[in-house]
């Protein structure tokens, strides 16, 4: 998916948007995702002026909007006015190296189980063969 398509699938826009690119997607399955990490990002400038890191908080923002993504081509169908997708809980979150301005982070997002629109993620953030960080997504697509 390229990123008119993301665009589609997600209702995030400039700055929250964090996906940049779609590698692989199985619905009901798994998503490969792409993050570009650049120093134009507006965090970078506070976070830290002497050494540039994506905050972990963002690098779960991003396995969840993949996540995202992944739901909603599994339901077949996309966001609109009537519905809100959240982040209803995150487990087990390991940060293991920092991400910094030049790295792509990849995404991979797996579906564990869902249920009543609550879904459980497993989600891996690499840069190359290097894992950066883990965690474990619940999310929720809810009526507004």
């Amino acid at each position: 998916m390229n990123i008119a398509e993301i665009l589609e699938h997600l209702p995030h826009r400039f700055p929250m948007l964090l996906v940049d690119r779609v590698l692989e997607c199985e619905p009901d399955k798994r998503i490969l995702a792409l993050k570009n990490v650049t120093i134009n990002e507006a965090y970078f400038a506070g976070h830290f002026p002497h050494y540039p890191v994506m905050p972990g908080v963002l690098v779960v923002e991003a396995m969840a909007q993949a996540a995202a993504i992944l739901s909603f081509r599994t339901l077949n169908r996309k966001p609109d006015d009537e519905s809100v997708y959240y982040f209803a809980g995150i487990d087990e979150a390991r940060f293991k190296r920092p991400i910094v301005p030049g790295d792509q982070l990849l995404l991979e997002v797996s579906i564990e189980r869902k249920s009543s629109g609550l879904w459980k993620f497993s989600g891996t953030a690499r840069v190359g063969d290097t894992l950066a960080a883990e965690a474990k997504l619940l999310c929720a697509l809810r009526a507004l």
